[in-house]
């Protein structure tokens, strides 16, 4: 005992006081005070589809023959994509978002962005870049859409889709491929999906809430489960579906449509058969509530429940249920409708 506590000693001696264990190593650089930008209060805005948001990028003086550039971090590629790039006097907008952005431009010191009829596309991390010869500084900041995430395969079944098409799937139901937050995310809000599908960046993932043999068996924690990157062209899995609010309305006509008659139901209407990101969005910001199968646009039979019930399938949360792909001539089901 005598031995031991004098070993403790002896070490209490010999280590390094508690604030020194935590100092940088010896040679690494301090992260660059910034001398020019503002550091912003809030680096993450919150927005949804169609809005107008602003990233704020204020200077605190103005250098000479300085100039601002904005740029957003693309995760598919890893690419900075010039957005638009002023001097204070002159600006010129550059790529996609071209005709959507513009400099807020409140005071002299401004130069905020200002993104217009926000897209789902919009959402990431952009950097604003003060350029300035030797002392080029910058500030991140994300642009963050409430939205839902929900998985997706085609009526041919689980596992079908390579990563361009699971891309290609997705914008074609009104949305796009989620990121790994939005998915992670939607896990904490309950997505428990056994399937494995495509997200954003080409990794393969699968949210799972409650652990079961199916889904990589009972012992493994809940979790996002990550098959990481995989080959876009040869390998195939689902897709996990983001979508943002509507411009618009879906509403649902009774009847027993055939898929045939569905679409040409809401056209008769002045609106379109909806797509399944449509349903998804109605459902999570309208609130959209029916107990009554409807065709949408992809050939598959779906109902948004809000408040779960007995005789609506008896799951105990919310969500949009499916009846998968019935046969396109079935006189069963009365179709969901979008107008915008």
């Amino acid at each position: 005992m005598h031995r031991l506590l004098l070993l403790s000693c002896l070490w209490l001696l010999a280590a390094p006081p508690a604030s020194s264990i935590f100092q940088r190593p010896t040679g690494t650089p301090a992260p660059a005070r910034l001398q020019y930008l503002l550091e912003p209060l809030h680096p993450t805005v919150h927005t949804q589809r169609g809005a107008t948001a602003t990233l704020p990028c204020v200077l605190r003086a103005l250098p000479s023959n300085y100039r601002v550039k904005w740029s957003k971090v693309e995760p598919a590629n890893y690419r900075e994509n010039i957005i638009i790039i002023t001097n204070g006097l002159y600006h010129k907008n550059y790529g996609p978002l071209s005709p959507r952005v513009r400099l807020r431009h409140s005071h002299r010191y401004d130069a905020s962005l200002t993104i217009t009829n926000v897209a789902l596309e919009d959402e990431g991390r952009y950097r604003c870049q003060l350029v300035n010869g030797l002392e080029d500084e910058s500030v991140s900041l994300t642009l963050h859409l409430e939205g839902v995430v929900f998985p997706y395969q085609p009526s041919n079944g689980r596992y079908k889709f390579n990563y361009h098409e699971a891309k290609r799937a997705c914008e074609q139901q009104d949305s796009r491929l989620a990121t790994y937050q939005q998915l992670y995310k939607a896990w904490t809000e309950g997505l428990d999906w056994c399937n494995a599908g495509w997200i954003l960046d080409g990794t393969v993932h699968y949210p799972i809430i409650n652990s079961r043999e199916p889904c990589g068996g009972r012992l493994l924690l809940p979790g996002v489960r990550t098959y990481g990157a995989r080959d876009k062209q040869k390998d195939r899995f689902d897709a996990f579906c983001f979508t943002s609010a509507l411009q618009g309305q879906v509403y649902f006509i009774r009847g027993h449509l055939n898929f045939k008659e569905a679409g040409q139901a809401c056209r008769n209407h002045g609106a379109a058969i909806a797509k399944v990101g449509q349903l998804y969005s109605a459902w999570k910001f309208s609130q959209l509530d029916r107990c009554d199968g409807g065709w949408l646009a992809d050939g598959s039979v779906r109902y948004p429940i809000t408040t779960p019930r007995e005789r609506c399938g008896g799951l105990p949360d919310p969500g949009v249920r499916s009846f998968g792909f019935p046969s396109k001539e079935m006189r069963t089901y009365g179709t969901y409708c979008f107008v915008g």
